[in-house]
C-alpha cells in the first residue's frame, strides 16, 4: 500500500513524504490566493472554492480567511454552505458537509491526528479518519470535531464544544466534550433564542 493509500485508510503514514509535501505547497498556493480576494470579488471567490475543493455546491459563501491542509482537496460542501471566517479544515482525507450547514468563526474540523507514542511522533507519523458533517447543522464558534466523528442532520453544536463521538441527527450538544443536551423540539417552533418568538 503505497502512502496516498495509507492516507484515506486510518493506518500510520509519514506525512513529511516528499511526493506529499510538494504536491500539498501547491495546494497551498492556491489557498493563500483565496485568502487575499477582496470583499467586492465574490466571483473569483467562487471560482477559486471550485479549484480547491473536491466538491462544492451552488451559493456557498466562505469567509476568508480559511485554513486548509491540502487546500480543501479532501473537502466536500454540499449546496448553500456557510463558513464564517477562521475556518480550519484539516483535510488530509474526507470532510463531508451537507447542504445549508453553518460554521461559527473559529472552527476546527480535524481528519488527522498523532500517535500517543513519542517516538512515532518524532518520526512524524499520523493517522487520519474521515468527518461526516450532515445537513442543516449549526456548528457554533469555536467548535472542534475530531477526526473519525459524524454528525447527523439538523443538529446543532454549541460554541466551543469538543466532539470526541458521533452525535445523531436533531439535537443540541454541547460541553468539552461534547454531549447531547436535549433534542430539537416543538419549543424550537415557538422560540428563537430564550424566550424570544418566532414572529416572521
Amino acid at each position: 500500500m503505497d502512502v496516498r493509500e495509507k492516507m484515506h485508510s486510518g493506518m500510520l503514514y509519514n506525512c513529511n513524504d516528499e511526493t506529499l509535501t510538494k504536491e500539498q505547497t501547491e495546494r497551498l498556493k492556491k489557498l493563500y490566493e483565496y485568502n487575499s480576494t477582496l470583499p467586492d470579488q465574490p466571483d473569483k471567490r467562487a471560482s477559486l472554492l471550485r479549484e480547491m475543493f473536491a466538491e462544492i455546491g451552488d451559493n456557498c459563501y466562505v469567509e476568508p480567511p480559511l485554513r486548509c491542509n491540502w487546500g480543501g482537496k479532501h473537502v466536500h460542501f454540499g449546496n448553500s454552505v456557510y463558513a464564517n471566517f477562521n475556518l480550519t479544515l484539516v483535510d488530509d482525507t474526507h470532510i463531508y458537509v451537507g447542504d445549508y450547514t453553518m460554521f461559527g468563526p473559529n472552527v476546527t474540523v480535524a481528519t488527522a491526528g498523532h500517535p500517543i507514542l513519542p517516538e512515532l511522533r518524532e518520526q512524524v507519523y499520523q493517522y487520519n479518519f474521515p468527518v461526516t458533517i450532515g445537513r442543516n447543522c449549526w456548528i457554533g464558534a469555536g467548535a472542534i470535531i475530531l477526526p473519525g466523528v459524524s454528525i447527523g442532520d439538523g443538529s446543532v453544536i454549541g460554541a466551543g464544544s469538543v466532539v470526541t463521538k458521533d452525535i445523531p441527527s436533531g439535537v443540541v450538544a454541547v460541553g468539552n466534550p461534547c454531549r447531547i443536551l436535549r433534542e430539537i423540539n416543538e419549543r424550537d417552533k415557538i422560540y428563537y433564542f430564550k424566550d424570544r418568538k418566532i414572529e416572521l
